[in-house]
C-alpha cells in the first residue's frame, strides 16, 4: 500500500497539470494575452526567456557595428541620425530585458550569459561595417528584416513582449527609412558612391536572409513557438515576405540583389531566390564569424568600464531605502 500512495498522488498531479496545460492552450487558441501573473507551462516560460533574451542581446550587440561610424558619418545630420538610432537600440534592449524579468529571470543573469559566450544573438551583427554604405544597408536590410519579424511579434501571446514590440516597430521604421535614404543617395551619386552602395548590397544580402533562422524543417523551436502563439509566421514565411518587399525597393534605386536565381513566380506571386549557405550561418552562430570575438570583447570591456556606475546606483538605492521606509 505504501508503494501505491505516492503513485496515486503523482497521477493526480499529472492530471491537474494536463488540465492546466489544456486550459492554457485554449486561451492561446482564443487569442487571449498571457500576462506575468498568469499560470503558464514551464516550457513556455523557458522558451520565451530564451527567445526574448536573444532578442535583447541582439539589440545591444547590434549597437557595435554602427557605433564606430558615428564620428565618421559624412555630415552633422547623418551623425545625429545615427547617434539617435544607436540610442534607440539601447532602449530596445532595455525594454526586452525588462520584459524577460517578468518571467522570473534577472537581467544580470542574462547579461552574464552574453558575456560568458553561452547566450546567442543574431548572427548578422558578427559582420564588419567596412564603409559608410554598410550603415545604409544595415538600416535597409537588417532593420527591414527586423520589422517583418517584429510586426508579427507585436501579436505574440505574451503580453509584455507584444507591447514592447509595438513601440520598437515604430522606431525601427524610422531606422529603415534612414538606411534606405542613405542607399538611395549613394546609388544616385558618383560612380564611386554607387559602387560602394552595390558592394554593401552584395555583402549584406545573404546574411540578412539568414536572420530569419533556419528552414522550418531544421528548426527545433519554431513549431512549438507557433503552437503557443509566440510566433505567428514561420521562418520561411517571414523570409519570403522580406524578399518580396525588398526586390521592389532595390529596383526603385537601381541596385542589384546578388542572386542570379532570383525570379518572379506568377503562380505563387512570390520572388523565388537561390540557396542560402547554411554552413556559413551555423559557423557564425557557433562563434566563427568575422567579428564574433571582437563583438564579445567590446561588450566585456564596456561592462567592466561601467562597473562604477552600477556600484554608484546600488549605493544610492541603499541610501534612499531608509528614507523611503521612514516616509511610509
Amino acid at each position: 500500500m505504501s508503494d501505491q500512495a505516492p503513485h496515486a498522488g503523482a497521477g493526480t498531479a499529472s492530471t491537474d497539470e494536463q488540465a492546466r496545460v489544456a486550459e492554457f492552450e485554449a486561451r492561446i487558441a482564443r487569442g487571449e494575452s498571457i500576462e506575468p501573473k498568469d499560470w503558464m507551462p514551464e516550457r513556455y516560460r523557458r522558451q520565451l526567456t530564451r527567445m526574448m533574451s536573444q532578442h535583447a542581446h541582439s539589440e545591444i550587440v547590434g549597437m557595435l557595428p554602427e557605433g564606430n561610424w558615428i564620428t565618421r558619418a559624412p555630415s552633422l545630420r547623418r551623425k545625429l541620425a545615427l547617434l539617435a538610432k544607436v540610442q534607440d537600440e539601447a532602449g530596445h534592449g532595455l525594454y526586452i530585458y525588462c520584459g524577460t524579468e517578468t518571467l522570473g529571470t534577472d537581467r544580470q543573469e542574462l547579461v552574464q550569459q552574453l558575456l560568458d559566450g553561452t547566450a546567442k544573438y543574431s548572427s548578422i551583427f558578427n559582420y564588419p561595417t567596412l564603409t559608410w554604405a554598410d550603415i545604409g544597408c544595415i538600416g535597409w536590410f537588417v532593420d527591414g528584416a527586423a520589422i517583418v519579424n517584429q510586426t508579427m511579434l507585436a501579436h505574440a501571446s505574451y503580453g509584455p513582449y507584444a507591447r514592447a514590440m509595438v513601440r520598437i516597430c515604430k522606431e525601427e521604421n524610422f531606422h529603415k527609412r534612414q538606411g534606405y535614404e542613405i542607399m538611395a543617395t549613394l546609388a544616385g551619386g558618383t560612380p564611386a558612391q554607387r559602387a560602394m552602395a552595390q558592394d554593401a548590397v552584395n555583402r549584406w544580402w545573404w546574411p540578412s536572409l539568414m536572420m530569419f533562422g533556419p528552414h522550418d524543417k531544421d528548426s527545433s523551436n519554431s513549431d512549438e513557438l507557433m503552437r503557443w502563439g509566440v510566433k505567428r509566421k514561420s521562418n520561411d514565411e517571414l523570409r519570403q515576405r522580406f524578399v518580396n518587399l525588398t526586390v521592389a525597393q532595390a529596383k526603385a534605386v537601381d541596385l542589384t540583389l546578388p542572386d542570379p536565381d532570383l525570379r518572379y513566380n506568377e503562380e505563387t506571386e512570390n520572388w523565388e531566390f537561390g540557396a542560402i549557405d547554411w554552413d556559413e550561418f551555423w559557423r557564425v552562430v557557433k562563434g566563427d564569424g568575422p567579428c564574433n570575438r571582437e563583438r564579445l570583447a567590446a561588450r566585456r570591456t564596456a561592462h567592466e568600464d561601467g562597473a562604477w556606475v552600477r556600484r554608484a546606483a546600488a549605493a544610492y538605492a541603499a541610501k534612499r531605502a531608509p528614507m523611503s521606509e521612514a516616509a511610509d
